[in-house]
């Protein structure tokens, strides 16, 4: 029999918790989340539906994760995905929005609400106003979620409509002329229909030359409680970024990674553009056959477009005639990209859910399929260097507005889009043998086809990802468990079309053993968790030096490559007392290059035994956050340390320490926040890119303030 308020039926999630006595607490912990704010107080979460699809307490869940709340994104005035790295073990900044995950490169592997289809594709930043938490899954997740890199996954939750009423105003004021709003409000417009509708405005300069960028999302959903056993969400949120002076590239550094030039430099000029709009919309369907049997089905749309217009650096010139181009040449090359990116993909994910209790053990089985289907296309002109009007810059005397891209000769290279399909269906097995035993097994087949509209060339392949892992709680507040997963990459069809004639190249493979502990102390007021993992990169793709070129019957590509990571991390969120919060994190990682083939090196840079491209070593993260109840009011810092790295082309990236600090004090409705990040004013790189590119830098000082208005 049903028993569900319209709030628990919004906020329900199909439950793990197999007793009812874990069921019941569950839901009591809901409750107390919507009625007293206790979310206001914590960063904290207990379970997600993060790695099984099924609501699970992290405590059982046999494998790291990480949920960054909503809470958290406040105190840490994070705007867009970039200013959370700190609070992720294992994830640091490569470029952009792309990260690297236990020592692999992934820029893709995002989804939202558990589903593809990511409206900041590209080289877009994905912003936060539309996202109530981030969860973050360690390690290959192709079992559940389909192809991807075998370092984790990132899923935005997105916000909801709820029959909670609520209305806030955000005001944004900081340095580099930052300035904003933001407006969200929710409620019931009747008994069984909920609503929400959001807006978000803000605009910034960079420290960067030339560089800048507005942000703009309206969004709005309709929650409807169609029966007691059946609930669906609306929602459609469109986006508008305009990145001026971009896309950013690094600052040219020496072996040494030290700056050649001040961080603000720039090889864009002011009239560089990356201009993208985005439509999404979303409809998720949550149904109940009875109290053992439940279907939960999302589909998403999404139209993404994006316009490019920018320099990028070549090569040096040889201004002193010496016969070599370096350095001490002071001038690069530039060519000129204008590009335009468009994609519709449509994405649905059916899960259904079905409990057996047999006495002796208890199973919770998913089965489920999605399907994501991307239609792109790709518009591609471009100039180059002098000949075709490009003028070389100076990078230490700084010639920008001397070159004009209207007056340019630009070659039209004829490119065009690719239409890719993706359908996979899997498996899952939750058996609990009792309360300390817990079994998972799982297994997704995969099925993947790329059309290249430009050459009519056609791809496709296919793969099988199992996964197993075993947890054991010898106390309610204690687990130990070990996982074993895999994941594939699909090889891209203009990469397959490259060898085709001389060959075939098949799908990238991950291998993951992990094995942990993880605790509450404090009764449950934090948790930690201890992760050892070894994950192996197999038939990674690498250019073949024996190839002469098309019909020499010799590859250009070869799948010979292996990598291999092996690292411990190790987090600590929760409350230390009534008035202390923290969040906190150290992982430890060695990424290696174990297998190129002879006198074949991946990206012609790294050998055997080499340390793999921006996968430092060791890395951790701090925030800690004190309530001073006497003046309504809550201090917070934090720290960012990243150790060495390596670039693309094998430069030192130095290490760096970033300290970060807020301060935030209520009055009835309003409440004001100031944080400044990088307190000490730091000079310092976040990755490396190529030697011509140079590092990216990490941001100087800066203070943002926010007024919010709860009215």
């Amino acid at each position: 029999m049903f028993v569900r308020s319209k709030l628990a039926v919004c906020l329900y999630l199909p439950s793990l918790f197999i007793s009812s006595h874990l069921a019941a607490q569950s839901t009591d912990n809901i409750e107390k989340i919507e009625v007293t704010g206790r979310a206001q107080q914590f960063y904290l979460e207990t379970e997600s539906k993060i790695g099984t699809k099924t609501n699970m307490s992290l405590i059982e869940l046999p494998q790291s994760a990480q949920i960054l709340t909503e809470q958290l994104i406040i105190d840490q005035a994070a705007r867009n995905i970039t200013d959370l790295y700190r609070s992720i073990a294992g994830v640091s900044e490569f470029s952009y929005s792309g990260v690297t995950f236990r020592g692999f490169r992934d820029d893709a592997n995002v989804f939202y609400d558990g589903v593809r289809g990511d409206p900041y594709s590209g080289f877009g930043v994905p912003q936060l106003f539309n996202v109530t938490r981030v969860e973050v899954l360690k390690g290959p997740a192709s079992a559940l979620y389909g192809g991807g890199e075998p370092g984790g996954m990132i899923n935005y939750v997105t916000k909801a409509p709820s029959f909670n009423e609520k209305r806030e105003l955000k005001l944004t004021l900081g340095d580099y002329a930052t300035r904003g709003a933001s407006l969200d409000l929710t409620g019931s417009l009747s008994e069984d229909v909920a609503y929400r509708l959001g807006g978000f405005y803000e605009q910034e300069d960079s420290f960067r030359n030339n560089a800048d960028a507005k942000n703009t999302e309206i969004v709005g959903g309709l929650t409807f409680n169609l029966s007691e056993e059946t609930t669906l969400t609306t929602t459609i949120d469109w986006i508008k970024q305009d990145l001026g002076g971009n896309r950013l590239r690094g600052v040219p550094a020496d072996d040494e990674g030290n700056f050649l030039v001040d961080p603000s430099y720039n090889a864009n000029e002011k009239g560089d553009y990356q201009n993208m709009q985005a439509l999404v919309l979303q409809a998720k369907l949550n149904h109940f056959f009875n109290d053992d049997f439940y279907v939960d089905a999302t589909l998403r749309y999404l139209d993404n477009k994006r316009d490019q217009g920018y320099h990028e650096s070549r090569s040096w010139v040889d201004v002193n005639g010496d016969g070599l181009a370096n350095i001490d040449d002071q001038e690069i090359q530039r060519e000129y990209r204008k590009q335009f990116r468009a994609n519709k993909e449509v994405s649905l994910t059916t899960d259904f859910g079905y409990l057996i209790n047999n006495g002796a053990t208890v199973h919770q089985l998913l089965f489920g399929a999605d399907i994501h289907s991307v239609d792109t296309e790709y518009d591609y002109l471009r100039a180059r260097y002098e000949e075709d009007g490009v003028q070389n810059l100076n990078i230490f005397t700084l010639n920008y507005g001397l070159t004009d891209p209207s007056t340019y000769n630009l070659t039209d290279l004829n490119t065009d889009g690719v239409d890719s399909d993706r359908y996979g269906i899997y498996i899952q097995d939750v058996i609990k043998f009792n309360e300390k035993w817990t079994f998972i097994a799982g297994l997704r087949y995969d099925h993947f086809k790329e059309f290249n509209q430009e050459t009519n060339y056609s791809y496709s392949d296919h793969d099988v990802t199992p996964r197993a892992a075993l947890t054991y709680q010898p106390k309610e507040d204690l687990s130990f468990y070990i996982n074993y997963s895999e994941s594939f990459n699909p090889t891209s069809a203009s990469d397959q079309e490259d060898v085709i004639d001389d060959g075939s190249l098949i799908p990238e493979s991950g291998k993951q053993t992990e094995i942990g502990m993880k605790n509450f102390w404090l009764d449950g007021k934090i948790m930690s968790t201890f992760a050892i993992y070894r994950i192996n990169k197999e038939n990674v793709v690498v250019t073949n030096p024996d190839d002469t070129g098309a019909g020499d019957g010799i590859a250009a590509l070869l799948n010979i490559g292996e990598v291999e990571s092996n690292g411990f991390e190790t987090t600590l969120v929760g409350d230390i007392t009534d008035n202390w919060t923290i969040t906190a994190n150290y992982a430890y990682n060695d990424t290696r290059v174990v297998q190129t083939g002879t006198q074949v090196s991946i990206t012609n840079t790294f050998g055997e035994g080499d340390k793999f491209a921006n996968a430092p070593q060791h890395q951790a993260g701090l925030w800690n956050r004190y309530n001073i109840e006497t003046i309504d009011s809550s201090v917070a810092f934090g720290l960012n340390y990243v150790s060495e790295q390596v670039s693309l082309d094998g430069q030192k990236v130095k290490p760096f320490t970033v300290f970060d600090m807020s301060w935030t004090t209520s009055w009835d409705t309003l409440l004001l926040s100031v944080n400044i990040d990088n307190l000490f004013d730091k000079e310092y790189a976040v990755s490396g890119f190529t030697e011509r590119n140079g590092h990216f830098p990490g941001s100087p000082r800066k203070v943002i303030a926010q007024l919010t208005y709860k009215f």
